[in-house]
């Protein structure tokens, strides 16, 4: 399976905060669309980072008036990317090698979605399920 496919079942709607934002802004961001994590992008296009609610939760017992800080302040710079058709194997396995949870998905240097865990997870379900429905039906042809 593809990349593609897991953003078709999903879509490729991405949200995105821009660098100079407060870290209270992405907090109130993460809660209006119920997720945890976003693509730092000065143009919704482009990928400088990604800034996630671990990165938020890392930083508050070391001051907590990082709420007034600048996401760039804590997002992660050096971000893994995958594309379209790359494999959800490829991508498992960046995933788990870098210990990321939330991987863009970038064509040409734009980016076109997003991929956590979650959505690897649940297509991988998918695929055993297929799996073990096609062998149940082999074995009752037999």
């Amino acid at each position: 399976m593809h990349i593609t496919e897991i953003l078709r079942g999903k879509g490729d709607q991405v949200v995105t905060v821009r660098p100079r934002s407060s870290v209270r802004e992405f907090v109130q961001l993460l809660a209006d669309h119920n997720i945890g994590a976003a693509v730092v992008s000065e143009d919704g296009t482009g990928v400088l980072g990604i800034v996630s609610e671990r990165d938020v939760v890392r930083r508050m017992h070391l001051d907590s008036r990082i709420l007034d800080a600048a996401v760039a302040d804590i997002m992660t710079a050096t971000v893994r990317t995958c594309t379209p058709d790359d494999t959800v194997d490829m991508l498992m396995r960046t995933m788990t090698d870098h210990r990321v949870r939330h991987v863009p998905v970038v064509v040409d240097g734009q980016l076109v979605g997003l991929v956590s865990i979650g959505d690897v997870v649940k297509s991988r379900i998918s695929e055993l399920e297929f799996e073990r429905g096609q062998l149940e039906h082999y074995i009752a042809g037999r």
